[in-house]
């Protein structure tokens, strides 16, 4: 195996954080910003590229930071390395109320595709990578689906999702239409694409988009309940306008109405 083999803690329900405890030169790789806490001994290190260890020379190293840009995160990635004489650990935490979730890459075929903020931290020797859909319908309209991140290797990774996770196995043949930001991830061997709803009604007043991801199976699917993005929308309208009074609509508000 290529991978570190790590372990694992999951703490907390609604705002989760990963607990890794790391042997003697072990390391897990994350994006900036996911740290929580980490033992003494832990030594931090800003690395080029994904920070998997099939990077080999300069050329890989840049083929790697380059996928990265283009994916939209930054060129570096963070390691962190037990340099003591026994188990350490390291904490790293979710960015929004939502999940956790585990996957072992040795039980997934070794490939796994999953929206480009989903990737939380990795073992060592995952190789974290880009996922081009050549449909153009994909491509234009997807939103998350046309540019998305893969995990490969036979490690441990931790993806973040929001609200609930669902994860759904599909049969060949079988479909499972998506909103495009409810999909967090899915198996190597899952087809996708994105369909346009039909019906001009429903195109502009559904509420839901006017694009629907299409997975096919054979398959597993994982599919959160609350994006992000649908979150920060919705948090978003609820703020008052510039230069209006805060207490609008609330207690505040009612006073004002009064008052004039």
């Amino acid at each position: 195996m290529n991978n570190h083999e790590i372990d694992y803690k999951l703490y907390g329900d609604d705002m989760q954080f990963v607990e890794v405890e790391l042997d003697p030169d072990e390391t897990v790789i994350a994006e900036a910003g996911g740290l929580m806490m980490m033992d003494e001994a832990i030594r931090m290190e800003t690395v080029f590229g994904d920070g998997s260890e099939n990077q080999d020379g300069l050329v890989g190293k840049l083929l790697g930071a380059g996928k990265r840009v283009i994916s939209g995160e930054s060129l570096f990635m963070t390691t962190f390395t037990n340099q003591g004489s026994g188990k350490k650990h390291v904490s790293f935490a979710s960015p929004y109320p939502g999940k956790i979730v585990p996957m072992d890459l040795s039980e997934l075929n070794g490939k796994i595709i999953c929206q480009k903020d989903a990737f939380l931290a990795a073992a060592k020797g995952v190789s974290v990578g880009i996922e081009f859909r050549r449909k153009i319908g994909t491509g234009f309209f997807g939103g998350e689906g046309f540019i998305m991140q893969k995990l490969e290797g036979d490690g441990l990774a931790f993806l973040h999702a929001g609200g609930t996770i669902v994860k759904r196995e599909l049969q060949p043949g079988e479909k499972l239409r998506v909103d495009t930001g409810c999909l967090v991830a899915m198996t190597g061997d899952v087809d996708y694409n994105v369909e346009f709803v039909g019906g001009v009604k429903t195109a502009l007043f559904g509420g839901e988009g006017i694009f629907f991801a299409t997975l096919t199976g054979p398959g597993t699917v994982w599919v959160q309940s609350l994006p992000f993005s649908r979150l920060a929308s919705r948090v978003f309208a609820a703020m008052p306008e510039k230069g209006g009074n805060k207490g609008e609509g609330g207690i505040g508000g009612i006073f004002d109405a009064f008052n004039k």
